[in-house]
């Protein structure tokens, strides 16, 4: 699974002073009250992680403590390497699957979109967790611990994946008229139900909790039907 330069799972350094949702994954994960704010008690919680687990301690929240806090989960495969994902500290119910709503056969990255969504919509971060591109590569989105921006209604305890493509490609056609359209290509196929088998093994949800931004907005998004979808995650 390939990641955006700029896309780190630990943004920034946590200590005692820091606050917000980096710091309530990091209450959650160690099973304190999280109320975003790292205090003494806080404090005291990473010690005492670092300690248990061979850490530095300094009841500081780097990299090294926050992996050891967040370890990535191995997903089974049978063709390719396994996918490692970081588990939400979120209570997750629900995957969403999206499209970008750009033209068959135009790609797009991560950053592109996440320049978007930042610029034009006033998001703080890419709305989705994970992109599939064209070639069927999987990158990482928005930092899974902190909720997504994809879905009105649904982002506090949903996984949003998004495929680049949704739209058919008419030359000289305004975008505003350009029609939805199934544009997966085979190996962005492939990484979907291989990704949302992962994220549903993760999270231990069946198929049924698997839907499309259809399903909850008034939109063509993804540009499929998710029922026989949910049949090949059974598969």
């Amino acid at each position: 699974m390939k990641s955006e330069r700029r896309k780190k799972v630990m943004t920034r350094i946590l200590k005692r002073g820091s606050k917000g949702n980096d710091v309530k994954a990091v209450q959650n994960a160690l099973k304190i009250d999280a109320d975003g704010i790292f205090g003494v008690i806080t404090e005291i919680a990473v010690k005492t992680f670092q300690r248990d687990h061979n850490l530095v301690v300094d009841g500081i929240v780097g990299q090294q403590t926050w992996d050891a806090l967040f370890p990535p989960f191995v997903a089974p495969s049978s063709d390719d390497a396994p996918l490692r994902l970081k588990k939400s500290s979120r209570k997750i119910t629900e995957i969403i699957v999206h499209c970008t709503a750009t033209p068959e056969g135009n790609d797009t990255t991560v950053e592109a979109i996440r320049k978007t969504h930042m610029r034009d919509r006033g998001f703080s971060d890419i709305g989705y967790h994970y992109v599939i591109y064209l070639d069927g590569s999987i990158h990482e989105g928005r930092n899974v611990h902190q909720a997504g921006a994809h879905c009105v209604g649904h982002n506090s305890n949903s996984i949003g994946v998004c495929y680049v493509g949704g739209l058919e490609n008419k030359p000289n056609t305004p975008y505003n008229q350009l029609q939805p359209k199934d544009t997966r290509t085979d190996a962005q196929k492939k990484s979907l139900v291989k990704l949302v088998k992962a994220l549903m093994a993760l999270y231990k949800l069946p198929a049924s909790r698997v839907y499309g931004h259809y399903q909850f907005a008034n939109k063509a998004c993804p540009s499929f039907k998710i029922e026989p979808f949910r049949k090949e995650l059974q598969a």
